[in-house]
């Protein structure tokens, strides 16, 4: 019973690590969106969409508190593709941020919402992926130089490759 008591503390400081290295990255983009609005939202939509493929799939964040996104199709670091993808929660609310007046108001409101969807996901899930690494098909692992060797199971069909049914 004990130990599942101490994994379970691992895992939630795992997790509450994550949400610190997500906050310094949002804490960049806040930084840019501020001070250089509007192009600092361009800039922090572009950093934020590329952010964990950087630096062998690393953001700054992740980078500070150890961590690392990889695909779970080879086990190699996130791609720029997989990081848009992954990115998209944080994107929406940029996107809708530029529009005046009423885009704050929105990406306040958007922004909100998805985080909060994000932290559950994280929490809620065994595997704690956050809705990002759900979509991306990603996963974030502690960066201590070894490289896990992850492939996806060649899936078996009822057909063969010419696509005739076997008899």
């Amino acid at each position: 019973m004990k130990r599942r008591y101490f994994l379970k503390q691992a895992i939630n400081r795992a997790r509450i690590s994550r949400l610190i290295a997500k906050a310094i990255d949002l804490f960049i983009v806040l930084v840019l969106s501020v001070f250089f609005y509007p192009l600092g939202l361009i800039l922090s939509a572009i950093y934020v969409g590329i952010s964990d493929s950087l630096q062998n799939g690393q953001s700054v964040g992740k980078k500070f508190m150890g961590f690392q996104v990889i695909s779970l199709e080879d086990g190699r670091p996130c791609t720029v593709k997989q990081s848009v993808i992954r990115n998209i929660p944080l994107l929406v609310p940029l996107g809708l941020a530029i529009f005046p007046l009423i885009g704050p108001i929105l990406a306040i409101v958007a922004g909100i919402f998805l985080l909060v969807l994000e932290v559950f996901f994280l929490f809620k899930l065994d595997s704690g992926h956050r809705l990002g690494d759900v979509m991306a098909d990603t996963s974030v692992m502690g960066h201590d130089g070894t490289q896990i060797v992850t492939k996806k199971k060649k899936e078996t069909t009822w057909f063969p490759e010419n696509g005739a049914p076997q008899t």
